[in-house]
């Protein structure tokens, strides 16, 4: 069955699309509306764009036009731009959905520039939008709106570039970590004592011992190497094997060409002798960068054109080479090949010193900020109590004036005061209540004290001038 047209733009434009497992270095963090939709079938390059590209091919396939230049294109016409021209001539709605694909991603591209912004504690700062989305180099910046063929080129040649890049970021990414595998053991074996050193030492040279102890490795691509395939994987006569039928029955997808992911699947078995994960000395890391030596090492030999992909004629001739059938001592794994020199890693150690001085810095700033931000707290729960206590207070005394306010005897309606008959304490009332003196004739029974002389009683105010 022929590949579809999608599918032979992603084998000549990209044929990592289909066996990148990492995910490469990105100006920001990818998201996850980045993820690919669920009817995508490719597995995620790790490009921080790739649903985008994706989509973008999805629909180009549904023009009639373009799917039959796309067809008839070969990788250099991709690569080249030469096929972007044919965008003026595909329907307008296609057109149409090309340009509302573009705009979600400059819709998400702003928000994941906001989000970093964000991220950075720079919710303020205003945003240049146009000169930030010139980062991304997958569209034209300028135009924000409609798709057309500068976008589909930029497209094709970052991608490009990007998957041309993986093989010498992984490389580079196998030798840092080796060399903080080493830098660790060195460190763990300096904290022991001279026997307990003597007793890992020992263990180490056992557990690599036991590593280099495996078949012969056949050389990637080899006449060996494929014909253990043919016999152990294929169940197949070795002595009838076919380097035609064998191309043919390990291009799994029927493209006409065996991309990286269909190669890589060849090394299984090599890979195998040497590498065991229930084996506590067989390091998985290492077997990846070994698959990946063994793919490098038959694109090669084999790839004469540099397109990263592998067709029958391609193939064929190089099983016709000297050198795919003398093979030697076979292939020579990673140990064999120091990832580091020592001057790299005393270069790396002074790189991880510094870097560790650096958060030791950061976590004391920190412990101090918290510090501060502690007293700060102990501080304002102490005002607060304060506050609390001075709050109560008040209501405590306002509590108090509304008592005392209650005891005071009421006013009359006319606010005016009486005396109390027993004391002569002036109390409110009115006129009618104040007593009146009794005649000097009935004051015989009253005490001496309390008589009063008659003038005393003609000065004393009338009833009508007691008002308050």
């Amino acid at each position: 069955m022929p590949p579809s047209a999608s599918r032979r733009a992603l084998v000549l434009l990209l044929p990592s699309l289909l066996w990148l497992p990492t995910v490469l270095p990105v100006p920001i963090e990818r998201v996850a509306a980045n993820q690919p939709s669920p009817a995508t079938e490719s597995p995620d390059t790790g490009l921080y764009y790739h649903r985008y590209l994706q989509e973008v091919i999805n629909v180009l396939e549904t023009d009639g036009h373009f799917r039959e230049k796309l067809q008839a294109a070969n990788a250099e016409d991709i690569k080249s731009g030469k096929l972007s021209r044919e965008l003026d001539f595909v329907s307008h709605h296609v057109r149409t959905k090309l340009d509302e694909l573009k705009r979600q991603e400059v819709s998400r591209l702003r928000m994941l520039l906001k989000a970093k912004m964000d991220a950075k504690q720079e919710p303020n700062v205003q945003m240049d939008h146009l000169n930030l989305l010139k980062q991304f180099e997958h569209l034209d910046p300028q135009n924000q709106h409609t798709f057309e063929a500068r976008d589909l080129e930029l497209l094709i040649q970052t991608a490009t570039r990007d998957l041309a890049q993986y093989d010498a970021a992984h490389h580079e990414e196998f030798k840092r970590y080796e060399m903080l595998k080493e830098h660790e053991r060195r460190q763990y074996l300096e904290s022991l004592g001279e026997e307990q050193r003597k007793e890992a030492e020992q263990k180490l040279e056992e557990q690599q011992r036991r590593h280099r102890e495996h078949p012969k490795v056949n050389v990637p691509g080899s006449r060996a190497q494929l014909k253990e395939v043919w016999e152990e994987l294929d169940g197949l006569d070795p002595n009838r094997f076919n380097p035609k039928t064998f191309f043919i029955l390990h291009d799994i997808n029927s493209d006409g060409v065996l991309d990286e992911q269909e190669l890589e699947a060849l090394f299984t078995k090599e890979l195998e002798k040497v590498y065991d994960p229930k084996n506590e000395e067989d390091d998985m890391r290492e077997m990846e960068e070994e698959r990946l030596r063994m793919r490098e090492h038959v694109m090669k030999n084999v790839d004469t054109n540099h397109d990263r992909l592998v067709t029958l004629e391609e193939f064929l001739a190089s099983t016709q080479q000297k050198e795919f059938g003398d093979t030697g001592e076979g292939w020579e794994t990673v140990e064999m090949h120091p990832a580091f020199t020592e001057e790299e890693l005393r270069i790396f150690e002074e790189e991880l010193a510094a870097r560790e001085a650096e958060l030791k810095a950061q976590a004391q700033r920190l412990s101090q900020e918290t510090e501060a931000l502690g007293r700060s707290q102990d501080q304002l729960v102490a005002q607060r109590r304060e506050l609390q206590q001075a709050v109560l207070q008040m209501e405590q005394r306002k509590q108090q004036q509304q008592q005392q306010n209650q005891n005071l005897p009421p006013a009359n309606p006319e606010g005016q005061l009486k005396f109390h008959p027993d004391t002569g304490a002036t109390l409110a009332g009115s006129p009618d209540d104040v007593p009146v003196p009794a005649p000097a004739g009935d004051q015989k029974d009253v005490p001496a004290a309390e008589k009063k002389a008659p003038e005393q009683l003609l000065a004393a105010p009338q009833p009508d001038s007691l008002h308050l």
